[in-house]
């Protein structure tokens, strides 16, 4: 049978086509396409929308090899299912749809050897710029981010030494302001509830500026509990239901997240617990979506969607300019809530 169908429809649309359709020469297809030199509006606005109605895309990898970079941003971040990190990508994402850039993401699992993976492979399609979270990598990973050669913006976390750039704020202040706030809102025998510690430094950094406040107000952690993985709701309502059987004078829960402190704060509330006056709570983050919940939980706002446009910010004025290393360190709110004593 002969194939009698058209294979030049399938083959890549080239500066040519649209020439041919707007009438005017493949030189000034290419000025109007990349925004250069000195075209009238009329015939601009001719081959736009040649290239519009063809579906013509440029091949801007080929012009990457004259500029050895691309327009995109690489945004390495550990996770987008735990409703954080799609608010940092809203911050970066408002900034960068005001340029030619576009940000480009790769997820890591909180895995050391996947963000050094993960980072390799972004910086081989040499992008305009990187964005990632944290400050602490592999040798490997830390190696590639200093000889990059484009700017670099370490997010979320300011305790520590930056590559180049860093936005965030710090959690160990963090973990230290609520300690105080729990000790001054009366609360003592306190309990602690954390998730993949061992692999998110932030969390832990927060844990160490809480345990470290309870120590100067002369209180030790009553009890505490880390785990790895699972519904973060499911295994705050199970949890919290284990510690409180485990140790049931427990009077405030601090959670290492917003997402575990709402599931616990559910199963206090149907087993009609005193809340704040008898037990307190409270998580971290500022998870909008939990603003909807008939009790409000104390948190603290991490200033996520402020970091994103921070660190895009950064890279944006570092592209075209040898400006200098900095660091932005934003202030974390604390947000008593309804789950929280207040004077």
């Amino acid at each position: 049978m002969t194939d009698t169908s058209d294979s030049s429809a399938r083959r890549p649309l080239t500066l040519r086509d649209v020439s041919e359709a707007s009438g005017v020469s493949e030189m000034t297809v290419s000025r109007v396409l990349r925004n250069r030199g000195d075209v009238s509006d009329a015939t601009r606005a001719k081959v736009q929308e040649a290239a519009r109605a063809l579906g013509y895309v440029p091949n801007k990898i080929a012009g990457a090899l004259a500029s050895n970079r691309v327009n995109l941003v690489a945004v390495i971040i550990p996770s987008m299912s735990n409703m954080v990190f799609p608010e940092v990508m809203g911050g970066i994402s408002s900034v960068l749809e005001e340029t030619d850039l576009q940000p480009v993401v790769g997820i890591t699992d909180y895995l050391p050897e996947k963000e050094e993976k993960v980072l390799y492979e972004m910086l081989s399609w040499r992008p305009s710029g990187i964005i990632i979270a944290g400050l602490e990598h592999t040798e490997a990973a830390r190696a590639m981010l200093r000889n990059a050669g484009i700017p670099v913006v370490e997010i979320m976390d300011t305790d520590g030494n930056p590559t180049d750039c860093a936005v965030g704020i710090s959690h160990r202040r963090a973990g230290r302001e609520m300690g105080e706030a729990i000790l001054e809102a009366g609360y003592r025998r306190i309990g602690f509830m954390g998730t993949k510690m061992a692999l998110d430094h932030r969390a832990r950094k927060r844990y160490e500026g809480f345990v470290e406040a309870l120590a100067k107000g002369g209180v030790e952690l009553a009890e505490w509990e880390f785990y790895e993985g699972g519904s973060a709701l499911a295994k705050g309502r199970e949890l919290t239901a284990s510690m409180l059987e485990k140790v049931p004078d427990l009077d405030f829960m601090y959670y290492s997240n917003d997402l575990i402190g709402a599931g616990g704060l559910l199963y206090c509330k149907e087993q009609g617990m005193d809340i704040p006056n008898g037990f307190g709570m409270a998580g971290f983050n500022g998870v909008e979506l939990l603003r909807g919940l008939p009790i409000k939980l104390a948190t603290i706002d991490s200033c996520r969607r402020e970091i994103g446009r921070a660190a895009a910010e950064m890279i944006v004025a570092r592209m075209d300019a040898d400006l200098p290393g900095e660091t932005i360190t934003l202030a974390p709110v604390l947000e008593p809530g309804d789950t929280m004593r207040t004077g």
